[in-house]
Parts: structure tokens; C-alpha cells; sequence
């Protein structure tokens, strides 16, 4: 099993937040997993992007641009 980047307390906060009377641990978990696994596919699509753009630096624009299939509301 790989180690996280986020914790697992912030997961908590945002299913709370979003207004769930109880988080359990898998669902906490879970969430986690799925936006580091979201987070990975963006910085890689902003990555490329900066890239394309002749750029070592990835910039808020790249995120932001790589970001927009991810975008629902």
C-alpha cells in the first residue's frame, strides 16, 4: 500500500462539511483515493501543458485549464 499525500482528518472535514451526520473510516478513506487519484491525473495534465508550452514551470493557468474536464458545476 502506497503512503498518502492528504490526511486522512481533512477527508473527515469535507464529508462533514458537505453535510453527512457520520463519516465512516472507509468512506473517509475512500474519498481520499479518489481525489489523489484526480489530483494525479490533473498535475500530470498540467505537467504536459507547461511543457507544450516550452515551460519547466507549471503555472495556475495549467492547473486550472488541466482541471476543466473535471469541472462539473
Amino acid at each position: 500500500m502506497r503512503s498518502s499525500e492528504l490526511g486522512l482528518s481533512a477527508m473527515y472535514r469535507i464529508l462533514k462539511k458537505a453535510g453527512a451526520e457520520r463519516v465512516s473510516d472507509e468512506s473517509a478513506d475512500e474519498l481520499r483515493r479518489v481525489i489523489e487519484e484526480i489530483a494525479d491525473s490533473i498535475a500530470k495534465s498540467a505537467i504536459d501543458m507547461a511543457s507544450h508550452a516550452g515551460r519547466k514551470t507549471v503555472k495556475g493557468e495549467d492547473v486550472k485549464l488541466a482541471s476543466k474536464p473535471f469541472n462539473k458545476f
